[in-house]
């Protein structure tokens, strides 16, 4: 293996290991390395100490160029940033190459959210089939739970305990922490685990909770295409996200502590957490300009 690709495994054993980076974003900062990696070969770099802080600034104004979001720029300097760091720690560079790097102003965009109709003609689209039952209890976890992706993907069948009504999880950061399991995501899961999964796991012996319809591990993107597609036959652009998005939002929105929904979703800041008491407000302004009867006499005055 080449040496500078050899100090990125390095780094991402180390962010694996010692700072518990979740398997997505690993493989994020795999990617924006390798890019680097590349751009730096091709500039003439032959160690990481021959990279510099103009050769990265031109880096990451190639990739705006080429038509890269500000959002993954903003997490190739991230990566960037956090590997020459380690670099320096581990003496491979003697100076820090992203000293003077700042990351793209980001406006901060509210999560698309359901409504509770939408909700409930979502969750009528699975049929009984095995793979039906599947989609519908990841459908109730997912929403019922507020689970991230990853955290429903990573779920045994020993993480629920049905007699307490908890589910345990694992969020970012391995993070460990215990939900509240509801009547409806609780009726799913038994039907899923005595009528689909026996049958999706054609003989084989794993632990992983939903399973693809060869028995293995269910992947994000096949979470992220199912969840998608039942979008699609509502004419509703999801994803798995959605459903925690629209938890926390119609939590608050009957009336939830903030505290207790920051615990719920397993924010560490609660400031992550208030976005969603944004997003209410911003429905509640709506809704206002639609339906409140003083808005619409001033409307019928100006017509």
């Amino acid at each position: 293996m080449d040496p500078m690709e050899r100090e990125i495994e390095n780094y991402l054993d180390f962010v694996t290991l010692e700072k518990g980076l979740s398997a997505a974003t690993v493989d994020n900062y795999r990617r924006d390395l390798r890019l680097l990696l590349e751009f730096m070969k091709e500039a003439g770099c032959s160690t990481w100490q021959d990279v510099d802080g103009e050769k990265v600034l031109i880096f990451l104004a190639w990739q705006r160029k080429i038509g890269r979001s500000a959002s993954t720029v903003a997490r190739r300097v991230s990566a960037v940033r956090s590997f020459s760091k380690f670099l320096l720690r581990t003496s491979r560079i003697q100076k820090d190459f992203c000293t003077d790097l700042l990351s793209p102003r980001l406006s901060r965009p509210f999560p698309s959210v359901l409504t509770l109709s939408e909700i409930q003609a979502l969750f009528a689209l699975p049929d009984h089939s095995p793979l039906g039952l599947r989609d519908a209890a990841m459908m109730e976890l997912s929403y019922g739970c507020g689970l991230r992706a990853s955290e429903l993907l990573t779920l045994t069948a020993h993480d629920i305990d049905l007699q307490e009504q908890l589910l345990r999880c694992w969020g970012k950061g391995s993070k460990e922490r215990l939900v509240p399991v509801g009547e409806y995501a609780i009726t799913a899961f038994k039907q899923y685990l005595t009528d689909s999964r026996p049958i999706l796991l054609r003989g084989k012996d794993t632990q992983e909770l939903f399973l693809n319809r060869f028995g293995n591990k269910l992947s994000r993107n096949g979470y992220w295409r199912i969840i998608s597609s039942y979008g699609k036959r509502l004419g509703l652009d999801i994803h798995p996200h959605t459903l925690r998005h629209s938890a926390a939002t119609h939590m608050l929105d009957n009336g939830a502590d903030l505290r207790l929904v920051q615990e719920f979703l397993g924010h560490s800041d609660i400031g992550t957490t208030q976005i969603y008491t944004n997003l209410s407000r911003s429905e509640l302004k709506s809704s206002y300009l639609q339906h409140h009867p003083r808005f619409l006499q001033e409307k019928m005055e100006e017509k």
